[in-house]
């Protein structure tokens, strides 16, 4: 096994937390995997694993090496590729992170048309609601909903997400619906409360090109978007979100529009990803997927990423 073989090994057993798991997927002899590390750990002359009986852990000198790795094989395999073009033939495995309801909802069902395209690619797919480090953490490429503002980043614009403001029937039974902005009076919202900074976001809507909001009473609130329609559902109040995210309960009539004309501004969605000299062939194909997978659900896209 050469050296970039064991730097793989010595990667998926670091992902896997277990030699048994790495071996599994790395379809080798469990001593096979056993000894790659153990000559790798020879030649570099430093431990890298914490072992015992119940778990696998990164040593100080693992952790510095995983970082350099990841970028290391990247690079080799982005060379390789570049003398055998055919997109059915890019292979490797690309790191993307996705807003949670969006991996569930949205990247998830579709994922298997990206892998039929393209067969030689494996996908580890990372989805949450805070912002990952992709340097630092070692992904390739992430959808980010909103403002993007990163120096480090570069961001491919994908469209905008329409919102839509929405109950359920039985809130709306029993506060009455609102018809213009006179009627948010008495009205109350799910109050949804940032992770990062703590802040409640504010009741927004536009009126022209000016973007308007004010704080209306919260009885219960969500610092995840799960939560938050879960307790619009629950009949806890108004929500504002993407029109995607709660299609299937409107159409159902699980919750119910209201306020059609005074909707907050479009949120923008970006693919990003780091500064690099040569982007990847793998997170290319990945952008031009996601770019046509979503135009279904964006008002506007925008051209392919050229390599």
């Amino acid at each position: 096994m050469d050296r970039i073989d064991q730097l793989r090994v010595f990667l998926r057993i670091k992902e896997s937390g277990s030699f048994v798991l790495a071996a599994q997927q790395l379809a080798l002899p469990r001593a096979t995997v056993s000894q790659a590390l153990s000559q790798l750990e020879a030649r570099l002359g430093v431990r890298l694993f914490h072992r015992t009986t119940r778990q696998v852990s990164l040593t100080q000198d693992g952790e510095a090496l995983a970082e350099r790795a990841a970028t290391l094989i990247t690079d080799m395999e982005e060379l390789e590729q570049q003398f055998r073009p055919q997109d059915d033939l890019v292979s490797g495995r690309l790191r993307v992170d996705v807003p949670s309801r969006i991996a569930r909802r949205l990247l998830a069902p579709a994922l298997p048309d990206f892998l039929l395209r393209y067969p030689k690619l494996q996908v580890a797919l990372g989805s949450s609601d805070r912002l990952v480090d992709l340097v630092r953490e070692g992904v390739d490429c992430a959808l980010r909903v909103g403002g993007v503002q990163s120096d480090s980043l570069v961001a491919r614009p994908l469209g905008h997400f329409a919102m839509v403001n929405c109950a359920s029937p039985a809130y709306l039974a029993a506060q009455g619906v609102p018809l213009d902005m006179a009627d948010m009076a008495g009205q109350v919202m799910v109050g949804y409360v940032s992770r990062s900074s703590g802040r409640q976001a504010p009741w927004c809507w536009q009126e022209g090109e000016a973007e308007r909001s004010m704080l209306l009473p919260v009885r219960a609130s969500a610092d995840n978007a799960e939560t938050y329609i879960a307790c619009a559902l629950a009949g806890l109040g108004l929500i504002q979100v993407p029109r995607y995210d709660v299609a299937h309960h409107l159409a159902s009539g699980a919750l119910q529009e209201v306020l059609p004309q005074a909707c907050p501004a479009p949120l923008p969605v970006h693919l990003v990803y780091p500064h690099r000299r040569q982007l990847s062939r793998r997170v290319q194909l990945f952008h031009g997927w996601v770019q046509g997978m979503l135009e279904q659900h964006t008002d506007a896209v925008w051209p392919p990423l050229q390599p």
